[in-house]
Parts: C-alpha cells; structure tokens; sequence
C-alpha cells in the first residue's frame, strides 16, 4: 500500500520549494498531487502546476458530486478564498507513493479518509523573522503586492500551527529549514526509511 507524504508548515517556510525538490528526487519516486483553490492564480503560477484554479460555481459542482476530500475557505482582505483536495483520480495507493502540500486542518482530514497508515506529515519550521522577510521579498516581486493579505496569513498561522494543534494532529517531528540542501537530504532519508519498511 502506498503513501501520500503531507508537507507542511506556515507561509514561506519554503515548503513549496522543498515540494519540488522532493518531487524532482528520482530516487523517490513520488507523485504529485495538486489541490484546487478559487484563488486568484499569482504571477509565477501555472493552471495545474501549484494548483487548479477554479471559480466557486466549480467547487460547489465537486462538492455535490461527493468529490471534495476536504475544504478551507479563508476571509482573506480580497474576499473568501478556498482550498480543496478533490477524489479526482489523481491518488491510487494500489499503485505509488505521493507528496502534497496541506495544512495541518487538511492533514487531519485527509488522513480520516486515507487511513492513519497511509498519511506521513512532514512539518516544515522556520524561525518567524526570517518567514516574515521571506513573505516580504516574495511579495515584492508580484505586480500588485497584497500585503494585507500577507500580514493576515502570517497572524493566522500562529493559531492554524499552535503547539496545542500540533501536538493534537500526532505531529512530533520537525524539518527545521535553516538551509535547504540540509533539510531536503533529512527528509529524503526519512522518506527512504518509511518506504523500505
């Protein structure tokens, strides 16, 4: 039976470049999952690379037909915007081993409809100063930086990923990502070791 490894942690602790180190990992062998949001797609993005953009009247279609795993929706400054991981075919445990980004919310629930046995976090830390400068440089860069909505996601993750969460979801382990080739080579051991069990 395969495994679907859930990365996460709060805003820009990297996990999104951590991801695609993970999945370029030939060793691993991993597949990708990607989820839905009715965000808006951001400068650097591509439909169906980071995630599948889809308006609400196509999140409510998925939901009636019983595809929706599990769902976020966030009162962001520019609106509500929602999250989702769908049954759509991309996951087949018979067959391989997957890598996803989640929430610690979306973890939870995922592993209730996966099983407990088939769902490894993998938690993602990074001191707040440097996430924050992050959040900030990463910004910058888009052609109408939303720094409301930067501030609000950066407060939120400290209720989202308190240690009571954590503790709560089973999460004991950290990936501290102090430097990125280090802490992609802890996580591809740690991956090797789960799967040759």
């Amino acid at each position: 039976m395969g495994k679907i490894f859930c990365v996460m942690g709060k805003s820009s602790s990297g996990k999104d470049t951590i991801y695609r180190m993970l999945l370029q990992n030939t060793d691993l062998h991993l597949a990708k999952v990607v989820l839905y949001t009715t965000r808006p797609i951001r400068a650097n993005e591509k439909e169906g690379r980071e995630y599948f953009f889809v308006d609400i009247k196509r999140q409510e279609e998925l939901q009636k037909a019983g595809k929706v795993i599990e769902l976020r929706t966030y009162e962001t400054v520019h609106g509500p915007w929602s999250y989702f991981t769908v049954d759509d075919g991309q996951i087949c445990l018979e067959e391989k081993n997957y890598l996803m980004i989640t929430t610690l919310e979306a973890y939870e629930k995922i592993r209730e409809y996966f099983g407990e046995d088939s769902i490894i976090p993998i938690y993602i830390e990074v001191e707040d100063g440097v996430r924050l400068q992050r959040a900030l440089d990463r910004e910058k860069l888009e052609k109408e930086p939303k720094y409301a909505e930067l501030c609000r996601r950066f407060l939120a993750d400290a209720a989202d990923f308190s240690e009571e969460k954590l503790l709560h979801a089973g999460i004991s382990l950290r990936f501290n990502n102090e430097e990125l080739g280090k802490i992609c080579e802890e996580i591809t051991k740690y991956i090797q070791a789960i799967l040759q069990k």
